[in-house]
Protein backbone atom coordinates (compact mmCIF):
# COMPACT_ATOMS: atom_id res chain seq x y z
CA UNK A 1 0.00 0.00 0.00
CA UNK A 2 1.54 3.32 -1.06
CA UNK A 3 -0.63 5.48 1.20
CA UNK A 4 -3.49 5.13 3.64
CA UNK A 5 -5.45 7.89 1.89
CA UNK A 6 -5.27 9.69 -1.44
CA UNK A 7 -6.98 13.09 -1.40
CA UNK A 8 -7.96 14.31 -4.86
CA UNK A 9 -7.84 18.12 -4.82
CA UNK A 10 -5.35 20.38 -3.08
CA UNK A 11 -7.53 23.38 -2.33
CA UNK A 12 -8.29 24.46 1.24
CA UNK A 13 -10.65 21.55 1.92
CA UNK A 14 -8.28 18.88 0.59
CA UNK A 15 -5.32 20.35 2.44
CA UNK A 16 -7.28 20.71 5.69
CA UNK A 17 -8.42 17.11 5.45
CA UNK A 18 -4.89 15.92 4.74
CA UNK A 19 -3.57 17.78 7.79
CA UNK A 20 -6.25 16.27 10.01
CA UNK A 21 -5.47 12.79 8.70
CA UNK A 22 -1.75 13.27 9.39
CA UNK A 23 -2.49 14.40 12.94
CA UNK A 24 -4.34 11.10 13.32
CA UNK A 25 -1.34 9.12 12.08
CA UNK A 26 -2.45 8.36 8.51
CA UNK A 27 -0.10 8.41 5.50
CA UNK A 28 -1.58 10.86 2.99
CA UNK A 29 -0.97 11.97 -0.58
CA UNK A 30 -2.73 15.02 -2.06
CA UNK A 31 -3.13 15.23 -5.83
CA UNK A 32 -3.62 18.72 -7.26
CA UNK A 33 -3.73 19.33 -11.01
CA UNK A 34 -2.70 23.01 -10.66
CA UNK A 35 0.99 23.73 -10.21
CA UNK A 36 0.36 26.73 -7.92
CA UNK A 37 -2.43 28.43 -5.98
CA UNK A 38 -5.15 29.63 -8.36
CA UNK A 39 -5.10 33.47 -8.29
CA UNK A 40 -8.68 33.76 -9.62
CA UNK A 41 -10.80 35.81 -7.21
CA UNK A 42 -12.83 33.63 -4.86
CA UNK A 43 -14.26 34.00 -1.37
CA UNK A 44 -12.88 36.95 0.57
CA UNK A 45 -14.15 35.97 4.00
CA UNK A 46 -14.58 32.99 6.30
CA UNK A 47 -17.20 32.27 8.93
CA UNK A 48 -16.47 31.70 12.60
CA UNK A 49 -16.45 27.86 12.47
CA UNK A 50 -13.61 27.93 9.92
CA UNK A 51 -11.65 30.47 11.94
CA UNK A 52 -12.34 28.35 15.02
CA UNK A 53 -11.04 25.19 13.31
CA UNK A 54 -7.79 26.87 12.31
CA UNK A 55 -7.50 28.50 15.74
CA UNK A 56 -7.82 25.09 17.38
CA UNK A 57 -4.85 23.91 15.33
CA UNK A 58 -2.62 26.82 16.35
CA UNK A 59 -2.96 29.04 13.28
CA UNK A 60 -4.68 32.07 14.83
CA UNK A 61 -1.68 34.47 14.75
CA UNK A 62 -1.27 34.04 11.01
CA UNK A 63 -5.00 34.50 10.41
CA UNK A 64 -4.99 37.69 12.47
CA UNK A 65 -2.11 39.12 10.45
CA UNK A 66 -3.79 38.28 7.12
CA UNK A 67 -6.97 39.96 8.33
CA UNK A 68 -5.04 43.04 9.43
CA UNK A 69 -3.69 43.42 5.92
CA UNK A 70 -7.18 42.98 4.44
CA UNK A 71 -8.59 45.67 6.72
CA UNK A 72 -5.74 47.99 5.73
CA UNK A 73 -6.72 47.52 2.08
CA UNK A 74 -10.33 48.31 2.92
CA UNK A 75 -9.28 51.43 4.78
CA UNK A 76 -7.23 52.55 1.79
CA UNK A 77 -10.21 51.93 -0.49
CA UNK A 78 -12.52 54.00 1.71
CA UNK A 79 -9.99 56.83 1.96
CA UNK A 80 -9.72 56.93 -1.81
CA UNK A 81 -13.50 56.96 -2.19
CA UNK A 82 -13.95 59.66 0.45
CA UNK A 83 -11.13 61.97 -0.50
CA UNK A 84 -8.72 60.98 2.27
CA UNK A 85 -11.31 60.21 4.96
CA UNK A 86 -11.48 56.59 6.08
CA UNK A 87 -15.26 56.81 6.19
CA UNK A 88 -15.47 56.16 9.91
CA UNK A 89 -14.71 52.45 9.58
CA UNK A 90 -13.06 51.12 12.74
CA UNK A 91 -9.37 50.24 12.51
CA UNK A 92 -9.98 46.69 13.72
CA UNK A 93 -12.76 45.86 11.26
CA UNK A 94 -15.55 47.27 9.13
CA UNK A 95 -18.47 46.97 11.55
CA UNK A 96 -20.29 44.13 9.77
CA UNK A 97 -20.47 40.39 10.28
CA UNK A 98 -21.51 39.49 6.74
CA UNK A 99 -24.53 39.86 4.54
CA UNK A 100 -27.73 38.14 3.47
CA UNK A 101 -28.47 38.69 -0.24
CA UNK A 102 -26.41 41.85 -0.06
CA UNK A 103 -28.26 43.12 3.03
CA UNK A 104 -25.47 43.99 5.42
CA UNK A 105 -25.56 42.60 8.96
CA UNK A 106 -24.29 45.07 11.56
CA UNK A 107 -22.01 43.73 14.26
CA UNK A 108 -23.52 46.01 16.91
CA UNK A 109 -26.93 44.36 16.47
CA UNK A 110 -25.73 40.82 17.21
CA UNK A 111 -26.74 39.38 20.59
CA UNK A 112 -23.54 37.59 21.59
CA UNK A 113 -25.28 35.78 24.45
CA UNK A 114 -26.94 33.45 21.94
CA UNK A 115 -25.38 29.94 21.84
CA UNK A 116 -22.48 29.79 19.44
CA UNK A 117 -22.19 33.55 18.90
CA UNK A 118 -20.22 34.66 21.92
CA UNK A 119 -18.17 31.67 22.96
CA UNK A 120 -15.65 31.17 20.12
CA UNK A 121 -12.99 33.25 21.83
CA UNK A 122 -10.49 35.09 19.61
CA UNK A 123 -11.71 33.18 16.54
CA UNK A 124 -14.87 35.29 16.52
CA UNK A 125 -12.74 38.30 15.58
CA UNK A 126 -11.52 36.65 12.35
CA UNK A 127 -13.61 37.21 9.22
CA UNK A 128 -11.75 38.93 6.38
CA UNK A 129 -9.41 36.22 5.17
CA UNK A 130 -9.40 35.29 1.47
CA UNK A 131 -9.56 31.73 0.19
CA UNK A 132 -6.12 31.93 -1.41
CA UNK A 133 -4.61 32.97 1.92
CA UNK A 134 -6.22 29.97 3.62
CA UNK A 135 -4.85 27.68 0.92
CA UNK A 136 -1.31 29.03 1.29
CA UNK A 137 -1.51 28.73 5.06
CA UNK A 138 -2.69 25.12 4.87
CA UNK A 139 -0.13 24.22 2.24
CA UNK A 140 2.61 25.29 4.65
CA UNK A 141 0.92 23.39 7.45
CA UNK A 142 0.70 20.24 5.31
CA UNK A 143 4.39 20.48 4.53
CA UNK A 144 5.22 20.77 8.23
CA UNK A 145 3.15 17.66 9.00
CA UNK A 146 4.74 15.58 6.25
CA UNK A 147 1.81 15.39 3.83
CA UNK A 148 2.91 14.36 0.33
CA UNK A 149 1.38 17.18 -1.79
CA UNK A 150 1.80 16.49 -5.50
CA UNK A 151 1.07 19.53 -7.64
CA UNK A 152 0.66 19.17 -11.37
CA UNK A 153 -0.77 15.66 -10.88
CA UNK A 154 -4.35 14.92 -11.90
CA UNK A 155 -6.56 11.96 -11.05
CA UNK A 156 -7.78 10.31 -14.25
CA UNK A 157 -9.58 7.27 -12.85
CA UNK A 158 -9.63 4.65 -10.12
CA UNK A 159 -10.63 1.10 -9.28
CA UNK A 160 -11.98 0.36 -5.83
CA UNK A 161 -12.53 -2.99 -4.12
CA UNK A 162 -13.23 -4.10 -0.56
CA UNK A 163 -9.60 -3.74 0.47
CA UNK A 164 -8.17 -0.68 -1.28
CA UNK A 165 -8.35 1.82 -4.14
CA UNK A 166 -6.00 1.96 -7.12
CA UNK A 167 -5.86 5.58 -8.26
CA UNK A 168 -4.77 6.33 -11.82
CA UNK A 169 -3.08 9.68 -12.39
CA UNK A 170 -1.25 11.60 -15.09
CA UNK A 171 1.96 10.47 -13.35
CA UNK A 172 1.21 6.79 -12.79
CA UNK A 173 -0.88 4.67 -10.42
CA UNK A 174 -1.11 4.88 -6.63
CA UNK A 175 -2.48 2.20 -4.31
CA UNK A 176 -4.24 3.46 -1.18
CA UNK A 177 -6.67 2.28 1.41
CA UNK A 178 -9.10 5.15 0.81
CA UNK A 179 -9.85 7.88 -1.73
CA UNK A 180 -11.45 11.20 -0.81
CA UNK A 181 -12.69 13.53 -3.52
CA UNK A 182 -12.08 17.16 -2.62
CA UNK A 183 -11.88 18.10 -6.28
CA UNK A 184 -14.56 20.76 -6.50
CA UNK A 185 -18.04 21.19 -7.90
CA UNK A 186 -17.24 19.33 -11.11
CA UNK A 187 -15.63 16.50 -9.15
CA UNK A 188 -14.14 13.70 -11.24
CA UNK A 189 -14.22 11.42 -8.20
CA UNK A 190 -17.94 12.02 -7.66
CA UNK A 191 -18.79 11.32 -11.27
CA UNK A 192 -16.65 8.18 -11.61
CA UNK A 193 -17.89 6.77 -8.29
CA UNK A 194 -21.53 7.23 -9.33
CA UNK A 195 -22.75 9.40 -6.46
CA UNK A 196 -26.30 10.66 -6.97
CA UNK A 197 -26.28 14.47 -7.14
CA UNK A 198 -29.84 15.85 -7.00
CA UNK A 199 -30.73 19.51 -6.60
CA UNK A 200 -32.10 22.62 -8.30
CA UNK A 201 -31.11 24.14 -11.63
CA UNK A 202 -29.53 27.61 -11.98
CA UNK A 203 -31.41 30.77 -12.89
CA UNK A 204 -28.78 33.52 -12.59
CA UNK A 205 -25.46 34.54 -14.08
CA UNK A 206 -22.93 36.17 -11.74
CA UNK A 207 -19.54 37.69 -12.38
CA UNK A 208 -16.92 38.61 -9.81
CA UNK A 209 -13.74 40.44 -10.75
CA UNK A 210 -11.00 42.76 -9.64
CA UNK A 211 -10.63 45.44 -12.28
CA UNK A 212 -9.23 48.87 -12.99
CA UNK A 213 -11.99 51.38 -13.73
CA UNK A 214 -12.58 54.95 -14.78
CA UNK A 215 -15.73 57.01 -14.23
CA UNK A 216 -16.74 54.80 -11.29
CA UNK A 217 -17.52 57.60 -8.82
CA UNK A 218 -21.26 56.97 -9.01
CA UNK A 219 -21.01 53.25 -8.19
CA UNK A 220 -22.48 52.50 -4.78
CA UNK A 221 -19.97 51.08 -2.32
CA UNK A 222 -21.24 47.77 -0.99
CA UNK A 223 -24.27 45.97 -2.41
CA UNK A 224 -26.98 47.70 -4.44
CA UNK A 225 -30.22 46.52 -6.09
CA UNK A 226 -31.48 47.91 -9.40
CA UNK A 227 -34.21 47.12 -11.92
CA UNK A 228 -31.73 44.92 -13.79
CA UNK A 229 -30.26 42.91 -10.93
CA UNK A 230 -27.80 43.36 -8.09
CA UNK A 231 -24.21 44.55 -8.00
CA UNK A 232 -21.45 45.07 -5.45
CA UNK A 233 -18.43 47.37 -5.34
CA UNK A 234 -15.63 46.85 -2.79
CA UNK A 235 -14.60 46.25 -0.03
CA UNK A 236 -11.23 45.91 -1.77
CA UNK A 237 -10.15 48.29 -4.53
CA UNK A 238 -11.53 47.35 -7.94
CA UNK A 239 -13.65 44.43 -6.74
CA UNK A 240 -17.01 44.19 -8.51
CA UNK A 241 -19.86 41.66 -8.55
CA UNK A 242 -22.82 41.56 -10.94
CA UNK A 243 -25.92 39.37 -10.53
CA UNK A 244 -28.32 39.03 -13.45
CA UNK A 245 -31.55 37.04 -13.61
CA UNK A 246 -31.66 36.18 -17.29
CA UNK A 247 -30.74 32.52 -16.85
CA UNK A 248 -27.45 30.67 -16.48
CA UNK A 249 -24.51 31.43 -18.79
CA UNK A 250 -24.59 29.75 -22.19
CA UNK A 251 -20.97 28.66 -21.74
CA UNK A 252 -19.53 28.73 -18.23
CA UNK A 253 -16.06 27.94 -19.56
CA UNK A 254 -15.88 30.81 -22.04
CA UNK A 255 -13.25 33.44 -21.16
CA UNK A 256 -14.53 36.44 -19.17
CA UNK A 257 -13.68 39.43 -21.33
CA UNK A 258 -13.21 43.08 -20.45
CA UNK A 259 -15.97 44.07 -22.86
CA UNK A 260 -18.46 41.62 -21.37
CA UNK A 261 -17.71 42.70 -17.79
CA UNK A 262 -18.08 46.36 -18.69
CA UNK A 263 -21.37 45.79 -20.51
CA UNK A 264 -22.81 43.80 -17.62
CA UNK A 265 -21.69 46.28 -14.95
CA UNK A 266 -23.15 49.17 -16.93
CA UNK A 267 -26.42 47.33 -17.49
CA UNK A 268 -26.91 46.31 -13.86
CA UNK A 269 -25.61 49.48 -12.19
CA UNK A 270 -26.84 52.08 -14.69
CA UNK A 271 -23.45 53.81 -14.41
CA UNK A 272 -21.30 54.32 -17.52
CA UNK A 273 -18.09 53.02 -16.02
CA UNK A 274 -15.12 52.17 -18.19
CA UNK A 275 -13.13 49.06 -17.33
CA UNK A 276 -9.55 49.64 -18.42
CA UNK A 277 -8.01 46.43 -17.11
CA UNK A 278 -8.95 43.08 -15.54
CA UNK A 279 -6.71 41.56 -12.88
CA UNK A 280 -8.82 38.51 -12.15
CA UNK A 281 -12.37 37.47 -13.07
CA UNK A 282 -14.73 34.54 -12.79
CA UNK A 283 -18.38 33.70 -13.43
CA UNK A 284 -20.66 31.52 -11.35
CA UNK A 285 -24.29 30.62 -11.04
CA UNK A 286 -26.73 29.33 -8.42
CA UNK A 287 -27.27 25.67 -9.15
CA UNK A 288 -27.67 23.92 -5.78
CA UNK A 289 -26.94 20.21 -5.57
CA UNK A 290 -25.87 17.73 -2.91
CA UNK A 291 -24.94 14.06 -2.97
CA UNK A 292 -27.34 11.80 -1.13
CA UNK A 293 -24.50 10.10 0.76
CA UNK A 294 -20.93 11.22 1.45
CA UNK A 295 -19.42 7.74 1.24
CA UNK A 296 -19.58 4.83 -1.18
CA UNK A 297 -17.38 2.00 0.05
CA UNK A 298 -13.79 3.24 0.18
CA UNK A 299 -14.56 6.48 -1.67
CA UNK A 300 -15.70 9.61 0.20
CA UNK A 301 -16.42 13.21 -0.75
CA UNK A 302 -15.90 16.54 1.02
CA UNK A 303 -16.37 20.19 0.17
CA UNK A 304 -17.76 21.26 -3.21
CA UNK A 305 -17.40 17.70 -4.49
CA UNK A 306 -20.27 16.83 -2.12
CA UNK A 307 -22.36 20.00 -2.43
CA UNK A 308 -22.52 23.03 -4.72
CA UNK A 309 -24.41 26.29 -4.38
CA UNK A 310 -24.03 29.99 -5.12
CA UNK A 311 -21.11 31.85 -3.57
CA UNK A 312 -23.22 34.40 -1.66
CA UNK A 313 -22.03 34.76 1.93
CA UNK A 314 -18.75 32.83 1.46
CA UNK A 315 -20.44 29.65 2.68
CA UNK A 316 -18.71 27.09 0.48
CA UNK A 317 -15.22 27.29 1.96
CA UNK A 318 -16.45 27.18 5.54
CA UNK A 319 -18.82 24.30 4.82
CA UNK A 320 -15.96 22.34 3.28
CA UNK A 321 -13.60 23.03 6.19
CA UNK A 322 -16.31 21.68 8.48
CA UNK A 323 -16.51 18.52 6.37
CA UNK A 324 -12.73 18.07 6.61
CA UNK A 325 -12.71 18.54 10.38
CA UNK A 326 -15.53 16.02 10.81
CA UNK A 327 -14.12 13.38 8.49
CA UNK A 328 -10.39 13.64 9.21
CA UNK A 329 -10.24 12.25 12.73
CA UNK A 330 -12.86 9.58 12.02
CA UNK A 331 -11.11 8.20 8.95
CA UNK A 332 -7.75 8.31 10.74
CA UNK A 333 -9.25 6.37 13.66
CA UNK A 334 -10.59 3.69 11.31
CA UNK A 335 -7.23 3.44 9.54
CA UNK A 336 -5.40 3.20 12.87
CA UNK A 337 -7.68 0.43 14.11
CA UNK A 338 -9.08 2.62 16.87
CA UNK A 339 -12.63 2.49 15.51
CA UNK A 340 -14.73 0.27 13.23
CA UNK A 341 -15.72 1.42 9.74
CA UNK A 342 -19.19 2.11 11.10
CA UNK A 343 -17.82 5.33 12.58
CA UNK A 344 -17.68 6.70 9.03
CA UNK A 345 -21.47 6.46 8.80
CA UNK A 346 -21.66 9.35 11.25
CA UNK A 347 -19.90 11.55 8.68
CA UNK A 348 -22.92 11.58 6.34
CA UNK A 349 -25.35 11.59 9.27
CA UNK A 350 -23.79 14.72 10.78
CA UNK A 351 -22.65 16.71 7.74
CA UNK A 352 -25.43 16.08 5.22
CA UNK A 353 -28.06 18.08 7.18
CA UNK A 354 -25.57 20.94 7.56
CA UNK A 355 -24.93 20.98 3.82
CA UNK A 356 -28.65 20.85 3.04
CA UNK A 357 -29.19 23.86 5.29
CA UNK A 358 -26.52 25.86 3.47
CA UNK A 359 -28.10 25.04 0.10
CA UNK A 360 -31.44 26.40 1.32
CA UNK A 361 -29.66 29.44 2.80
CA UNK A 362 -28.19 30.31 -0.60
CA UNK A 363 -31.46 29.58 -2.42
CA UNK A 364 -33.28 31.99 -0.11
CA UNK A 365 -30.75 34.71 -0.92
CA UNK A 366 -31.40 34.34 -4.63
CA UNK A 367 -35.13 34.68 -3.91
CA UNK A 368 -34.48 37.95 -2.05
CA UNK A 369 -32.34 39.30 -4.91
CA UNK A 370 -34.75 38.81 -7.80
CA UNK A 371 -35.91 42.07 -9.43
CA UNK A 372 -39.62 41.15 -9.63
CA UNK A 373 -42.07 43.08 -7.40
CA UNK A 374 -42.83 40.12 -5.13
CA UNK A 375 -39.16 39.47 -4.40
CA UNK A 376 -38.45 43.15 -3.84
CA UNK A 377 -41.29 43.26 -1.32
CA UNK A 378 -39.73 40.26 0.44
CA UNK A 379 -36.36 42.00 0.41
CA UNK A 380 -37.81 45.05 2.14
CA UNK A 381 -39.18 42.88 4.92
CA UNK A 382 -35.86 41.06 5.38
CA UNK A 383 -34.08 44.43 5.38
CA UNK A 384 -36.36 45.65 8.16
CA UNK A 385 -35.69 42.49 10.18
CA UNK A 386 -31.94 42.98 9.68
CA UNK A 387 -32.26 46.31 11.48
CA UNK A 388 -33.36 44.54 14.66
CA UNK A 389 -31.29 42.65 17.24
CA UNK A 390 -33.45 39.54 16.90
CA UNK A 391 -33.30 39.53 13.11
CA UNK A 392 -29.58 40.20 12.82
CA UNK A 393 -28.79 37.64 15.52
CA UNK A 394 -30.80 34.96 13.72
CA UNK A 395 -29.25 35.73 10.33
CA UNK A 396 -25.76 35.86 11.81
CA UNK A 397 -26.22 32.52 13.55
CA UNK A 398 -27.26 30.94 10.25
CA UNK A 399 -24.44 32.63 8.35
CA UNK A 400 -21.82 31.60 10.91
CA UNK A 401 -23.05 28.09 11.49
CA UNK A 402 -23.66 28.87 15.15
CA UNK A 403 -26.98 27.01 14.93
CA UNK A 404 -25.29 23.71 14.00
CA UNK A 405 -25.86 20.93 16.49
CA UNK A 406 -25.25 17.26 15.81
CA UNK A 407 -27.81 14.83 17.18
CA UNK A 408 -25.70 13.16 19.86
CA UNK A 409 -26.88 11.29 22.98
CA UNK A 410 -27.11 13.40 26.11
CA UNK A 411 -29.27 16.12 27.63
CA UNK A 412 -26.67 18.76 28.33
CA UNK A 413 -27.17 21.86 26.12
CA UNK A 414 -23.51 21.78 25.03
CA UNK A 415 -23.70 18.21 23.73
CA UNK A 416 -23.50 18.12 19.94
CA UNK A 417 -22.40 21.75 19.68
CA UNK A 418 -19.01 23.22 18.95
CA UNK A 419 -17.34 23.48 22.36
CA UNK A 420 -17.03 26.98 23.83
CA UNK A 421 -13.49 28.38 24.00
CA UNK A 422 -13.32 28.17 27.78
CA UNK A 423 -10.75 30.25 29.63
CA UNK A 424 -9.08 28.31 32.42
CA UNK A 425 -7.59 29.27 35.76
CA UNK A 426 -4.06 28.77 34.47
CA UNK A 427 -4.60 31.41 31.76
CA UNK A 428 -4.89 28.97 28.89
CA UNK A 429 -7.94 28.51 26.69
CA UNK A 430 -9.61 25.38 25.34
CA UNK A 431 -8.17 25.86 21.84
CA UNK A 432 -4.63 25.82 23.26
CA UNK A 433 -5.14 22.15 24.19
CA UNK A 434 -6.51 21.00 20.81
CA UNK A 435 -3.49 21.68 18.60
CA UNK A 436 -2.57 17.99 18.39
CA UNK A 437 -5.90 16.90 16.91
CA UNK A 438 -6.76 14.52 19.74
CA UNK A 439 -9.89 14.36 21.84
CA UNK A 440 -9.83 16.15 25.19
CA UNK A 441 -11.49 15.22 28.47
CA UNK A 442 -11.75 18.27 30.69
CA UNK A 443 -11.84 17.51 34.40
CA UNK A 444 -13.00 20.80 35.88
CA UNK A 445 -13.78 19.49 39.37
CA UNK A 446 -10.67 17.37 40.09
CA UNK A 447 -12.64 14.11 39.96
CA UNK A 448 -10.46 10.95 40.05
CA UNK A 449 -13.43 8.77 39.00
CA UNK A 450 -13.74 10.75 35.81
CA UNK A 451 -10.04 10.49 35.04
CA UNK A 452 -10.09 6.75 35.71
CA UNK A 453 -12.61 6.23 32.91
CA UNK A 454 -10.17 7.76 30.41
CA UNK A 455 -7.11 5.70 31.38
CA UNK A 456 -7.72 3.14 28.63
CA UNK A 457 -7.72 5.88 25.98
CA UNK A 458 -4.25 7.27 26.64
CA UNK A 459 -2.71 8.59 23.43
CA UNK A 460 -6.11 9.13 21.83
CA UNK A 461 -7.90 11.19 24.47
CA UNK A 462 -5.95 13.79 26.42
CA UNK A 463 -7.04 14.57 29.98
CA UNK A 464 -6.75 18.01 31.53
CA UNK A 465 -7.55 18.79 35.16
CA UNK A 466 -7.99 22.52 35.58
CA UNK A 467 -10.40 25.07 36.99
CA UNK A 468 -12.75 27.20 34.92
CA UNK A 469 -13.84 30.25 36.94
CA UNK A 470 -16.11 31.59 34.20
CA UNK A 471 -18.22 28.39 34.20
CA UNK A 472 -18.26 27.30 37.87
CA UNK A 473 -21.17 24.89 37.38
CA UNK A 474 -19.52 23.01 34.52
CA UNK A 475 -18.02 19.80 35.93
CA UNK A 476 -16.55 18.09 32.88
CA UNK A 477 -16.49 18.14 29.10
CA UNK A 478 -15.51 15.55 26.48
CA UNK A 479 -14.43 17.32 23.30
CA UNK A 480 -14.02 15.37 20.08
CA UNK A 481 -10.97 16.07 17.87
CA UNK A 482 -13.16 18.23 15.61
CA UNK A 483 -13.98 20.49 18.55
CA UNK A 484 -17.55 19.31 19.07
CA UNK A 485 -18.83 18.35 22.51
CA UNK A 486 -19.48 14.61 22.82
CA UNK A 487 -20.49 14.70 26.50
CA UNK A 488 -20.80 17.23 29.31
CA UNK A 489 -21.69 17.27 32.98
CA UNK A 490 -22.81 20.22 35.07
CA UNK A 491 -24.13 20.72 38.58
CA UNK A 492 -27.86 21.23 38.48
CA UNK A 493 -28.30 19.28 35.24
CA UNK A 494 -30.24 16.10 35.93
CA UNK A 495 -27.87 13.10 35.97
CA UNK A 496 -27.31 10.20 38.44
CA UNK A 497 -23.60 11.05 38.87
CA UNK A 498 -21.08 13.49 37.46
CA UNK A 499 -19.71 10.71 35.21
CA UNK A 500 -23.04 9.30 34.00
CA UNK A 501 -22.85 8.58 30.28
CA UNK A 502 -19.12 9.28 29.98
CA UNK A 503 -18.02 5.67 29.55
CA UNK A 504 -20.63 5.21 26.82
CA UNK A 505 -19.55 8.39 25.03
CA UNK A 506 -15.89 7.39 25.16
CA UNK A 507 -16.63 3.97 23.74
CA UNK A 508 -18.98 5.30 21.06
CA UNK A 509 -16.41 7.70 19.62
CA UNK A 510 -13.08 6.12 20.57
CA UNK A 511 -13.73 2.40 20.78
CA UNK A 512 -13.26 -0.10 23.59
CA UNK A 513 -10.58 1.07 26.05
CA UNK A 514 -7.24 -0.70 26.06
CA UNK A 515 -7.15 -3.54 28.57
CA UNK A 516 -10.92 -3.97 28.59
CA UNK A 517 -12.27 -7.51 28.52
CA UNK A 518 -14.81 -7.94 25.74
CA UNK A 519 -17.41 -10.74 25.66
CA UNK A 520 -15.98 -13.81 23.99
Amino acid sequence: MDFDVVVAGGGPVGLMLACELRLGGARVAVLERLTEVDPTIKGGAITTPSAEALYRRGMLPTLAEVQRQAVDRFQAFMRERNGGDGGGAPRQGIGIVGHFAGIMLRADLVDRTEPGLGDAGPASEITFVAQQDIERLLEGRADELGVDVRRGVELTGFDADDEAVTVRTTHGAIRAGWLVGCDGGRSTVRKLAGFAFPGTDPEITCHQAVVEMADAEDLTVGWATTDNGVYAHGPMPGRIVTVEFDGPPADRDAPVTTEDLQARLRRVSGVDVTITGVRTATRFTDHARQVTEYRRGRVLLAGDAAHVHSAFGSQGLSLGIGDAMNLGWKLAAVIGGRAPQGLLDTYTAERHPVGAGVLDWTRSQVAAMRPDPQSRALREIVSDLAETVTGTTYLTARLNGAHVRYELPGEHPLTGRSAPDLEFADGSRLADHLHGGRALLLDLADDPKLRALAVGYAGHVDTLTVGCPSRPKLVALLVRPDGFTAWAAETGVKAPTSTAGLAEALEEWFGVPEGAVTPG
